[in-house]
């Protein structure tokens, strides 16, 4: 069987979300980091994986897949056993809702709020940052009354919002009027198979 492979980039909120998920599910795969600063995602062959000229891609044998909420769909259904993404329409929707929220509050807040101070990127930080606490006010109140987002276990709902939410300290932004906030991020990595950004 073809294993699977992952195109990745080692500070990358996104792939890191793929990278995780493929570990808490207990699948091997290879990895082939792509070098965003030597302009490695802008060569003609990468673009045949991913016209977006985007980290991270999934190929799983002649199957490919871009886009991290894509790639996280794709292997809880895949792989996931029902457990990662529930096939009721109404659970499925609420996980979607959080994914909706990474893709939005969390990416142009807190993680655009990193790349500014880490990454030298051009944003607004005060912006971001301003974007980072709207996101972490509705994590806030979500949390305050459950230990998971969208169920009551670990969906990829959670798995797509930690990763900028962990790495919150790096846009300056402090968690410390979210209680509930870093109890969740204890519990994502107390989950069998947790591994770090850095792995």
């Amino acid at each position: 069987m073809t294993p699977l492979k992952l195109y990745s980039y080692p500070v990358s909120g996104n792939a890191y979300k793929v990278r995780l998920l493929l570990a808490l599910l207990g699948l091997d795969y290879a990895l082939v980091n792509i070098d965003l600063k030597a302009g490695e995602n802008l060569t003609p062959e990468f673009k045949q994986l991913n016209p977006r000229a985007q980290i991270p891609v999934l190929a799983d044998g002649d199957t490919v897949i871009w886009d991290s909420m894509a790639i996280l769909v794709y292997l809880a259904r895949r792989y996931g056993n029902g457990e990662w993404l529930p096939t009721d329409a109404v659970a499925e929707a609420q996980v979607m809702q959080w994914l909706a929220l990474s893709e939005n509050e969390l990416l142009y807040g807190l993680a655009r709020a990193r790349a500014v101070l880490v990454l030298k990127r051009p944003f607004n930080l005060e912006q971001c940052q301003a974007e980072s606490k709207a996101g972490l006010a509705v994590l806030e109140q979500q949390l305050a009354g459950s230990d998971w987002l969208a169920s009551d276990r670990p969906t990829i709902a959670d798995i797509a919002c930690y990763p900028y939410v962990m790495l919150a300290p790096a846009g300056e932004i402090s968690l410390e009027d979210y209680p509930h906030v870093p109890q969740w991020l204890a519990r994502v990595e107390a989950l069998p198979g947790w591994v770090p950004m850095t792995a």
